[in-house]
């Protein structure tokens, strides 16, 4: 059995299997002679806004340029404040540093990782006596390694404050909260192609979902220079398309998301049926939700000496992530903390473990890493 190098994907392994639908799809594009928002990037936007019950698909460059497309499409800028967490991929807090916004940045749950609705509340609530000369306009809510925010309460802020609500749906393609794929909740969620998502592109590549017309129309102009008509800008925008190889392939990749994520699903529940409960803190679903396992993440004492056991058996393993955003150089004077501080932050950050998980992990390859596991807690 070959060694398991990769700890969260295998790209290659996806290409093996779907090979003669995308060579024919990448065949079709190049044959076509019509690369840049073409039909396939209509037929993909349509199919993935359809599958997530959401009325336009924006496609982009990538993820983080979903994000910065939102906040601009909501006039966020210099003066106003966007609430997120600090534990997540930097694409978020990114995105609300570039239109020139504040990250307030609150603390996550310990159990789901996702942000914590408790802080989330206290910050709204004590948010125009600590930050007087600031204008809160949005919620930026992740959807951190396939699980699902408490969509409920989240909304039910934003709905009493007037605040806009911009779902991070870069690991969540398929999740479901309370029966409804995630990224339907908000005025726009933005979703990642980087090719190690759960629908993983061959390069970057990126969407905007929107349910309000006139939103999803200023997104689409944005996209492309304020563009109403070619080469006539009514407003200052971006250059951020998906392309048409990038899209035809994601059309084809889809048609598998519900299986790849059933893979994961039960690869999911293999691992939390074998490993060392007293050893291991195990992720498990709270509530009626559907967790997809962008990433399959523990928590563990002596982590380092974890990672380092199973290294040395020829077993992969990532830490998502090593260091909260907050904590980061070029982040430190640029953001502003919640109420409550971070201390489950800071805390999970130090134990966290993502293991391999991918839809083509064989079974007996997820035996295996439970059994180096399970052997490294006896010794």
């Amino acid at each position: 059995m070959p060694l398991i190098k990769v700890p969260q994907c295998d790209p290659g392994s996806t290409y093996q299997v779907y090979k003669d639908e995308i060579d024919s799809a990448i065949s079709n594009v190049m044959e076509s002679g019509w690369y840049i928002l073409g039909d396939q990037v209509k037929k993909f936007e349509e199919s993935f806004a359809s599958y997530h019950s959401v009325g336009r698909g924006i496609g982009v460059g990538s993820g983080t340029d979903a994000l910065v497309l939102a906040l601009k499409v909501c006039n966020i800028g210099p003066g106003d404040a966007v609430i997120t967490v600090s534990h997540t991929a930097v694409a978020t807090v990114s995105a609300i540093s570039v239109v020139g916004a504040l990250p307030v940045l609150v603390d996550v749950n310990v159990t789901t990782y996702t942000m914590d609705v408790d802080k989330l509340e206290e910050t709204v609530a004590s948010f125009k006596k600590d930050h007087p000369n600031v204008t809160l306009k949005a919620i930026i809510p992740v959807h951190l390694y396939g699980y699902p925010c408490d969509m409920d309460r989240i909304k039910k802020i934003t709905n009493e404050h007037g605040l806009y609500l911009i779902e991070d749906c870069a690991q969540a393609h398929g999740a479901e909260y309370k029966g409804s794929k995630a990224g339907g909740y908000g005025q726009f969620s933005a979703f990642s192609f980087y090719p190690t998502k759960n629908l993983g592109a061959f390069g970057d590549g990126g969407i905007l979902l929107a349910n309000d017309d006139d939103l999803a129309e200023r997104a689409k102009q944005l996209r492309e220079y304020g563009w109403k008509e070619r080469y006539i800008s009514y407003e200052v925008g971006m250059n951020t398309r998906l392309d048409e190889l990038q899209a035809a392939i994601l059309s084809v990749k889809l048609k598998y998301l519900e299986k790849e994520n059933e893979n994961r699903i039960s690869i999911a529940n293999h691992y939390s049926n074998s490993l060392n409960r007293d050893s291991f803190s195990l992720p498990f679903v709270v509530g009626d939700v559907k967790h997809v396992f962008h990433q399959y993440v523990i928590r563990v004492h002596n982590r380092e000496e974890l990672m380092s056991y199973m290294r040395e058996r020829g077993i992969g393993t990532a830490i998502h992530y090593p260091l909260p955003v907050h904590q980061q150089p070029a982040y430190r004077e640029r953001i502003s903390i919640g109420a409550g501080g971070l201390g489950v932050t800071e805390s999970i950050t130090t134990e966290i473990v993502s293991l391999p998980i991918y839809p083509q992990l064989k079974m007996d390859q997820v035996d295996l890493v439970c059994d180096v596991m399970n052997d490294w807690a006896r010794e």
